[in-house]
C-alpha cells in the first residue's frame, strides 16, 4: 500500500472523523493503526498533516504511506496447519476452533501468526508486526476457511476484494430454537455495544456500519437449527449479533447466548464453510470449502448440503 492516494468522494462521509472513514475504506488496517499512521505523519490530508478526529470534507485527498515494518518480534512456532491451498503468493487454510489468529493481550504465543511464521518464513507487512499476512480474521472459537497473504501485493488486492464485497463467504451456524422464517435477509447497522464494550450490537445507523446477512435454515434437531449464512458484509461478530437479534443465539456462544450454556456445553458452532475470491496475481476464480466439524453431525443431511453447495 505504499504511496496510496484516496479521494474521499462519498457525500455520506462528509463530517465524519477521518480515522473512522479510513477504517471503512482500508479494512486491512485497524483503526488504532490508522490513528498511529496519522500521528506519525504517514497519512496526510490534502498534502498536509492532520489529526484522527479531523472532519472529512467532500473530495478531500488522502495520501497514505506504510512505513517499512520494524523487525518482527513475534516468534515462529511450529504447529500443524490444515492447509487447503498454497502458492508463493498466498495460502488458504482451515482454522481450528480455539486458535487465536494473531498476538494480542494475553496471547503472545500459540497463535496462528506464530505458526504461519514458522511455516512460511515471511508474510505480508501491511497488517503490522503483530498481524503479518492477516487479510481478514476469524474469532478464536470460529473455525473454517481463511486466506493469508505472503506478500504486500497479494495482501493489498485481497483486501480490496473484501472491502468491495467481491468475495464469497458462506458460514454454517447452529442456533437455538427453530426460526419461523426459513430464509431471508438481515440488514441493519452493527456497532460497539453501548454498555458492554466486549460485545457488538444492532445500533442506530449513525453509530454503526451496515451489516447484511442472507440466511437459509436447514436441519432441525433437539430445538436447534442448522443455518447457512451468506455474508454480504464483514462486521465484527456479524453472524452472532444477527442471529441473536432474531432471538436465536448460536449454540456455544458465551457472549451473546449465555443462557444457552445449560443446553449445550461444546464449542461455538460457527464454521466458515466456503471462501471464494479471485487470485490476486493470476486472476483465477477460486473457491474453497473446509471440512465440516464433527459437532455438526446431528443437524446435517446430504440433500440440504447438496443444495447449499450449488449456491
Amino acid at each position: 500500500m505504499p504511496n496510496t492516494q484516496i479521494s474521499l468522494s462519498n457525500p455520506a462521509d462528509v463530517g465524519r472523523r477521518l480515522d473512522a472513514v479510513l477504517a471503512d475504506r482500508l479494512p486491512d488496517l485497524s483503526r488504532s493503526r490508522i490513528q498511529a499512521l496519522i500521528k506519525s505523519g504517514h497519512i496526510r490530508l490534502n498534502g498536509g498533516t492532520t489529526k484522527a478526529r479531523q472532519a472529512v470534507e467532500l473530495n478531500a485527498e488522502v495520501s497514505i504511506e506504510i512505513p517499512k515494518a520494524a523487525p518482527a518480534t513475534t516468534v515462529a512456532e511450529a504447529m500443524d496447519l490444515d492447509i487447503l491451498f498454497e502458492d508463493e503468493h498466498l495460502l488458504v487454510l482451515n482454522k481450528s476452533s480455539g486458535l487465536v489468529v494473531h498476538p494480542g493481550a494475553g496471547h503472545g504465543t500459540g497463535t496462528l501468526v506464530n505458526a504461519l511464521l514458522a511455516h512460511c518464513g515471511s508474510l505480508s507487512t501491511i497488517g503490522g508486526v503483530e498481524r503479518p499476512g492477516i487479510v481478514h480474521r476469524l474469532d478464536k472459537d470460529t473455525s473454517g476457511c481463511m486466506v493469508v497473504a505472503k506478500n504486500d501485493q497479494a495482501h493489498q488486492e485481497l483486501s480490496r476484494q473484501f472491502a468491495d464485497r467481491e468475495t464469497t463467504k458462506h458460514y454454517l451456524a447452529v442456533v437455538r430454537g427453530r426460526p419461523i422464517a426459513k430464509s431471508g435477509r438481515i440488514e441493519n447497522h452493527v456497532g460497539r455495544h453501548p454498555v458492554n464494550r466486549q460485545k457488538m450490537a444492532v445500533v442506530d445507523p449513525k453509530r454503526g456500519k451496515l451489516a447484511i446477512t442472507d440466511y437459509q435454515v436447514g436441519g432441525e434437531q433437539d430445538n436447534a437449527s442448522l443455518v447457512l449464512c451468506k455474508l454480504l458484509t464483514g462486521r465484527t461478530h456479524q453472524i452472532r449479533v444477527h442471529c441473536h437479534s432474531l432471538g436465536h443465539a448460536l449454540l456455544g456462544d458465551e457472549i451473546y447466548g449465555r443462557s444457552g450454556k445449560q443446553h449445550y456445553q461444546g464449542r461455538l458452532l460457527l464454521h466458515a464453510w466456503l471462501l471464494g475470491f479471485t487470485h490476486p496475481i493470476t486472476k483465477e476464480a477460486m473457491r474453497w470449502r473446509s471440512e465440516i466439524p464433527a459437532e455438526y453431525a446431528p443437524w446435517l443431511d446430504e440433500a440440504t448440503l447438496a443444495a447449499w453447495r450449488a449456491l
